[in-house]
C-alpha cells in the first residue's frame, strides 16, 4: 500500500490510520449473516412496537412498585404492623399495575409512530421524534378534551426533542 501525504480532507472514521507520518488503509469488515439478520428483525416496526411496549411495561411496574411502597394509610396510627403491611403491598401492587399499563401504552405508541414516520419519510431525524411525541402526548391526553389533547402533544413533543438532544441520538 502506498503512502500519502496527510490531508484534512479525511472524515471522522474513515478507514485511514495515521502511523507517524504514514497513513495505513485499514480494511472494511462487512457485516455476517446474522448480524444482517438481526438488523433486519429490529428495523420491523411491529418487533421495535412489541420490545418497546414490553420495555415500558417493566420500567412502569418498576416505578409503580417504588412509588407503592411510599405510600402511608392514612390511618397509620391505628393500624397494626400486619394491617399495614398488607395495605402497603395492595398499594404496591394496584400502582405497579397502573403503571406498567400506563408505561406500556406510552412505548407502543412513541414506539410505534416514530418507526412507521421514519420509514415513511426515510430519514432518521429529529422530526420523526417530535412527531411520534405529539401524537404520543396527544392520545395519551385525549379523555380531557381537545386543550388538553394540544397541550399534551406539545408538552410531549418538547420532552421527547430534549431527552433527543440530551442523549444526542441525532446530528
Amino acid at each position: 500500500m502506498a503512502a500519502t501525504p496527510s490531508s484534512a480532507s479525511e472524515p471522522e472514521g474513515s478507514p485511514v490510520v495515521e502511523k507517524g507520518a504514514e497513513k495505513t488503509i485499514e480494511p472494511l469488515r462487512l457485516p455476517t449473516p446474522e448480524e444482517i439478520r438481526g438488523q433486519d428483525i429490529w428495523n420491523n416496526c411491529a418487533v421495535r412496537t412489541a420490545v418497546s411496549g414490553v420495555m415500558g411495561g417493566g420500567l412502569g411496574l418498576v416505578m409503580g412498585l417504588f412509588f407503592g411502597a411510599l405510600d402511608n394509610p392514612i390511618m397509620q396510627e391505628e393500624m397494626t404492623a400486619r394491617q399495614q403491611f398488607v395495605y402497603t403491598a395492595k398499594q404496591m401492587g394496584r400502582r405497579s399495575w397502573s403503571s406498567a399499563k400506563t408505561f406500556a401504552v406510552m412505548g407502543l405508541i412513541f414506539s410505534g409512530v416514530e418507526c412507521v414516520v421514519e420509514k415513511a419519510r426515510a430519514k432518521h431525524d429529529i422530526t420523526n421524534t417530535v412527531a411520534a411525541g405529539c401524537v404520543t402526548g396527544g392520545t395519551l391526553s385525549a379523555k380531557g378534551g381537545p386543550k388538553a389533547a394540544c397541550a399534551g402533544c406539545a408538552g410531549f413533543a418538547t420532552f421527547s426533542v430534549l431527552i433527543e438532544k440530551f442523549l444526542d441520538r441525532h446530528d
